[in-house]
């Protein structure tokens, strides 16, 4: 691949990662890390590395558009700082585990792990299967224990924790709203201390690409962030003008041949 190529195959990414995510409500994550996974393979990048270097990758780009989505939310008064408190300490030490759990597994069994977690994603999108409110919210301990297991698995797979977060405040009779912005929020703390263990649990790794830091592409970043954030306003427009059900549905079957295909390979 030539360099024009790749600049226009990160920019690309960002584009549809975008407007994906204002389309859906998810997170730029989902489609990110499996995108760049067959980008690093279309360039010939170890296989040793190129799923480690997608989860970092994503997790830095949400670094940036969450400041965005964060801003917009406190705007509309949709984030409840109350639970984020302590729910944001649990999630940096989280993410930093989930970071050292990639880390010790090979390159072909995070991306099984991958795999297996887009077909579930895909699954539940499809049969739009949301949990029904059961509890109310627990104290600062139950918070700080929810956010330690999503931070865990959003460093993991190197998703903002949007996936994860508004479904368990939504079981926690956390108005949908509500649980949105909270969620967005909790994505900055995921994304920053997901990205810095990357940094450091790949540093100076032999196989990784040049510009790479540590376990995080600097062209795949700088490309990403360059289309997401604006595109994911185009995505949050089109939203409330196409069939969401339709879409929806599509993308989930995206996401299942995605993961079929890295549990296949």
């Amino acid at each position: 691949m030539t360099l024009v190529t790749v600049v226009l195959l990160y920019l690309a990414l960002g584009a549809v990662a975008g407007v994906l995510a204002g389309l859906f409500g998810i997170g730029g994550g989902l489609i990110i890390v499996p995108g760049l996974i067959l980008s690093f393979g279309w360039q010939g990048v170890s296989p040793d590395v190129s799923a480690h270097l997608a989860v970092g990758t994503s997790l830095a780009t949400i670094v940036f558009t969450s400041l965005s989505s964060i801003r917009s939310h406190h705007r509309h008064r949709a984030v409840r700082w109350d639970l984020f408190r302590p729910m944001a300490v649990g999630i940096v030490m989280g993410a930093v585990v989930g970071a050292w759990t990639a880390a010790y597994l090979s390159g072909p069994a995070l991306q099984k792990i991958i795999g297996v977690f887009a077909i579930t994603v895909a699954l539940r999108m499809f049969l739009n299967a949301t949990p029904k409110p059961g509890r109310d919210t627990p104290g600062a301990i139950g918070l700080g224990g929810a956010g330690v297991g999503i931070g865990w698995a959003s460093a993991l797979f190197g998703i903002g924790g949007g996936t994860l977060t508004v479904p368990y405040l939504s079981w926690c009779n956390v108005r949908i709203q509500a649980a949105v912005g909270t969620s967005a929020a909790c994505g900055l703390p995921i994304a920053v201390a997901g990205a810095l263990a990357n940094v450091w649990t790949g540093w100076q790794n032999p196989a990784l690409p040049a510009y790479s830091l540590g376990f995080i592409n600097v062209p795949a970043l700088l490309g990403i962030i360059a289309t997401s954030v604006l595109c994911a306003r185009v995505g949050a427009n089109l939203a409330h003008r196409l069939n969401a059900r339709v879409l929806k549905r599509i993308f989930a079957l995206l996401l299942l041949v995605l993961g079929l295909r890295f549990l296949m390979s």
